[in-house]
């Protein structure tokens, strides 16, 4: 089921705190304002934020390495997944470095005012994400950034040793999938949305170029 997600859903669903609930419906409250300005996600989402912008970036908390340190998320845009993850991190794993990586001047200032305003503990970088190759991640995540192809060279740079990359995926998945394999080699398993039957999320943790 997915219909019916509301801020006590998502509280009992991630087991977190009434005070990480007030920081997401904060930065809820942002997201709408500064959507008005800046085209930060799609305007019709906004009255199902908890569904498909929250929970549905939250769900990859759950599925990180425990062991993880520092988190990449690429391309963030309006702080999906990102921020929302760096909320959950601040109560659960506040060990956990979070870099939120958008090259778009604009999104990148709401990013900083939102993580300002909610509390959550990352990093902004406003730059191209081919500009922090050189440093490694434990896990790499970006939603509607890029098809998976291009995603996999992007974060290729960025892997730490047995890093883990989380990309959430729509119904075109497997069609994704094929088209990388034919540069790629890759393990990878897939786990079913919570927020969306026909998306899967695609937990890649070994992946080599094609010679």
């Amino acid at each position: 089921m997915t219909a019916g997600w509301d801020a006590d859903r998502f509280r009992a669903a991630f087991d977190v705190s009434r005070e990480t609930v007030a920081a997401l419906e904060a930065y809820r409250i942002l997201l709408e304002k500064w959507n008005r300005r800046i085209n930060l996600v799609s305007a019709n989402s906004l009255p199902q934020f908890w569904q498909r912008h929250a929970a549905d970036s939250a769900q990859l908390f759950d599925l990180a390495p425990g062991t993880a340190r520092r988190w990449v998320d690429l391309g963030s845009g309006g702080g999906l997944p990102g921020l929302v993850v760096a909320l959950l991190a601040r109560e659960k794993r506040p060990d956990l470095e979070m870099v939120l990586v958008e090259s778009d001047q604009r999104k990148a200032a709401f990013l900083r005012h939102a993580a300002g305003r909610t509390g959550a503990p990352c990093t902004v970088r406003d730059c191209r994400i081919e500009e922090i190759a050189g440093e490694t991640f434990d896990v790499i995540s970006a939603r509607a950034l890029a098809p998976l192809p291009r995603l996999l060279a992007l974060a290729q740079p960025l892997r730490a040793p047995g890093a883990v990359c989380l990309f959430p995926k729509g119904a075109r998945h497997e069609i994704e999938l094929t088209e990388a394999r034919r540069s790629w080699h890759i393990d990878l398993r897939t786990v079913p949305s919570i927020t969306d039957p026909q998306s899967r999320i695609l937990i890649i943790k070994e992946v080599q170029r094609v010679t």
